[in-house]
């Protein structure tokens, strides 16, 4: 039997409110003992000693929207490499977007994903499945046999359904399973620019796309969320009414959430700058307000769940003209840190910036992950959150080295990542 001890660390469980000093006794993939009494009488030589000194222990990270290259695309990302990455960013389960090739549209598929997830992954690999068949919006998948398969969520991934019947049959058939659904708001009819529509997309001369695009969209699909009684969830919000349109709806008692994307909480359309691809996302950057309004909306638990948004894109598809360049950014070594950096400017305390990536998204997913409880895996990372850095993209073990932050200071990072009980990052000194 394997043991590893966290000693002195400052204990937060997001999921319980916990916030205390204390240690942490794992033994093989299980959490066994929590608190002042945890450490045995006697520390043997069998037992991994990790001397936290005071740093924050917390559950590993659950990030909701991950895309991979894998299959179809191994040169953007492999969920080898993926996975890797997310044990440096201290991510310790992630949901894998169907925008594959092919697409996770039926139940081999998902098994091949948990599979593959299993042999290379370092962290848990979660399939999504999606809503229709080939992403195209038309014929609905084989949502049942791919939730036996073993998928936690069914999202349409970046491609949104537009025929409303064809979404009402997706929520009703989704409804009768109990099966939960994310959804990209997006009218792409309205949305074929590639900036943030404003001033200055005007002045850069570069086609905009509206934040109606979004909310037109996402109106429609609270609507039938309401008719159906759907378990809802809008895909990475953007912008300040779609804030009011969640509020709203969960104030008349849907049961409907959203998620936003860290670059959309840290960055605006001005990161833009001078046509910086980098920064050229989908859904886009919007104005100030619109990012202010998103951090309000995490605060107070309006939109519970920030991803990372990772859409990794290789260089020749990113260093081209702004509007041929693809759309996407890395980003699942810059979860953690974006947010203790909102931690850090006040913006959120940590028990929120936590909760939003850790009990919040597990829970929503039936998982027994995001939580530090006796019995529950042991899935942890130690953070300090007062170490300052630059980001440099370059030196992410993503395959694909682009961010929407490169170059931006953050605060605090993962100095340890434990999956199952196995130690799988640890940070350099």
């Amino acid at each position: 039997m394997s043991k590893t001890l966290f000693k002195n660390a400052r204990i937060i469980d997001p999921a319980t409110d916990a916030d205390m000093r204390g240690d942490v006794l794992v033994e093989d993939e299980k959490i066994a003992a929590i608190g002042a009494k945890a450490a045995p009488a006697k520390i043997s030589a069998e037992i991994d000693v990790v001397e936290c000194n005071g740093l924050v222990l917390s559950p590993g990270l659950v990030d909701m929207r991950v895309v991979t290259g894998e299959p179809g695309a191994e040169h953007k990302e492999t969920l080898g490499s993926a996975s890797r990455s997310a044990a440096v960013g201290g991510v310790t389960s992630f949901v894998v977007m169907p925008d594959t090739h092919p697409v996770i549209d039926e139940a081999t598929l998902v098994d091949f994903i948990k599979r593959r997830g299993r042999a290379r992954g370092d962290v848990h690999i979660i399939p999504a499945g999606a809503l229709t068949k080939g992403l195209e919006g038309k014929h609905m998948s084989e949502l049942g046999l791919m939730k036996n398969a073993g998928a936690f969520l069914f999202t349409n991934g970046g491609r949104p359904i537009t025929d409303a019947r064809v979404m009402r049959r997706v929520m009703t058939y989704a409804r009768g399973f109990d099966l939960l659904v994310m959804h990209r708001a997006e009218d792409p009819s309205l949305g074929q620019g590639v900036m943030n529509e404003s001033d200055l997309s005007a002045r850069l001369g570069l086609a905009g796309i509206p934040a109606e695009a979004e909310t037109i969209m996402l109106q429609r699909d609270l609507a039938l969320a309401a008719l159906t009684g759907v378990r809802y969830v809008m895909d990475m919000a953007s912008s300040a009414h779609s804030v009011d349109l969640l509020r709203a709806a969960r104030q008349a008692g849907q049961t409907v959430g959203g998620t936003v994307s860290i670059n959309h909480l840290l960055l605006n359309e001005n990161d833009v700058g001078d046509y910086r691809t980098f920064a050229k996302l989908s859904p886009p950057l919007r104005g100030e307000s619109d990012r202010q309004a998103l951090v309000r909306a995490v605060a107070e638990g309006v939109i519970e769940y920030v991803v990372s948004g990772h859409i990794p894109q290789p260089a020749e598809d990113k260093r081209l003209p702004f509007s041929e360049a693809a759309f996407g950014s890395s980003g699942l070594e810059a979860l953690l840190p974006g947010l203790l950096t909102l931690v850090q400017t006040e913006d959120l305390t940590l028990m929120q910036a936590l909760r939003s990536v850790t009990s919040a998204p597990a829970d929503l997913l039936g998982l027994w992950q995001g939580r530090l409880a006796i019995g529950a895996p042991a899935d942890i990372i130690l953070i300090n959150p007062d170490r300052p850095f630059v980001f440099d993209a370059d030196t992410m073990l993503s395959r694909s080295k682009n961010s929407a932050l490169d170059g931006r200071r953050l605060q605090g990072r993962a100095e340890l990542t434990m999956v199952s009980g196995k130690i799988v990052h640890r940070a350099a000194a």
